[in-house]
């Protein structure tokens, strides 16, 4: 038996239960299918630099303990205020702006972020999970508790259908194509940061990527909705010129894009995320964005962070 517990999945929940873990001395081993750590908060380097694929920017609430963790990213420059106001567009182009909560960015790209919070930790990549069963074991090794950090539809993969049921149930998860375009120079108004996109078949989000990232580089990341990427998940490079085309009308770009990327999220965020910041079962624990809702990178990691705290109190005691 091994003394670590096993957190399955390096997104920013689980990397913080982890966190949380070694915070009250529990060992803990981070389990991940990919080649680095970050999940849904992905960056790739295109076109000679990392454009944001995954995540568009992250929120920190007042009372939230998520507060001091961005406090600290923005002192040693990870990350960086980015805005408060985007726009707001229809099929037909932009129609108003609207402000909120201050969104923050990474220069180096979200992913880095997580990086960062994984830093220390013994974080395997490249290590697929086959079974997770009641025990708790993971792929026929007993541990003492195992948290699935992942989207419901992967978690239920590795789990039995009754275990399953009984800590995931049925939730519904939507898809979507991030779609990154690359101009010879910049195309659209300097204060635009980004939109949101009503009653359009194709786009729901559009992100400037240079303004968010602070280079200035004329790229944008287009969000499709979850129709456009439901009918192009078996290939995604064919919804390029869709997308390509839908930017172009919603924001008056009056040339197409040099360059164009598809990144397919099959599981790209939950419809209805439950309100209860974790779930527990039989050992077996999961966080994420499915939980806490709203769903988005405050909820994933403050839902990591509390399981983490939880298993921490019990597993030190």
């Amino acid at each position: 038996m091994s003394n670590s517990t096993v957190v399955v999945g390096a997104g920013i929940a689980g990397v913080a239960c982890a966190r949380a873990l070694t915070a009250a001395g529990v060992p803990v081993r981070v389990l991940d299918r990919g080649r680095r750590p970050g999940g849904r908060m992905a960056s790739r380097t295109l076109s000679g630099r990392v454009t944001d694929l995954g995540a568009s920017y992250l929120t920190a609430a007042d009372d939230s303990p998520f507060t001091a963790v961005v406090a600290d990213w923005v002192s040693r420059g990870l990350a960086r205020p980015w805005t408060d106001t985007f726009a707001v567009a229809g099929p037909d182009g932009v129609e108003r702006t609207t402000s909120g909560p201050v969104r923050y960015a990474a220069p180096g790209g979200l992913r880095s972020l997580v990086a960062d919070l994984a830093e220390g930790l013994d974080v395997v990549q490249e290590r697929a999970v086959s079974r997770v069963e009641a025990g708790p074991r993971v792929d026929g090794e007993d541990v003492p508790a195992v948290v699935l950090a992942l989207p419901d539809p992967q978690a239920r993969r590795l789990l039995p259908d009754d275990l399953a049921d009984r800590l995931l149930g049925e939730r519904e998860w939507q898809p979507s194509l991030a779609v990154a375009l690359g101009w010879d120079e910049r195309r659209w108004p300097a204060d635009l940061h980004g939109a949101f996109v009503h009653d359009d078949p194709v786009l729901e989000w559009v992100a400037d990527d240079g303004d968010r990232r602070g280079d200035g580089a004329p790229v944008l990341v287009a969000h499709t909705t979850g129709d456009t990427a439901a009918a192009h998940l078996a290939d995604p490079d064919a919804a390029a010129p869709a997308v390509a085309a839908a930017v172009r009308r919603v924001l008056g770009i009056d040339a197409a894009p040099a360059w164009t990327h598809v990144h397919r999220w099959t599981f790209a965020r939950p419809a209805d995320p439950r309100e209860e910041p974790f779930g527990r079962v039989d050992g077996i624990g999961a966080c994420g964005d499915g939980w806490r809702a709203p769903s988005k990178v405050e909820s994933a990691w403050t839902s990591g962070h509390l399981l983490g705290t939880a298993l921490g109190a019990e597993q030190s005691r």
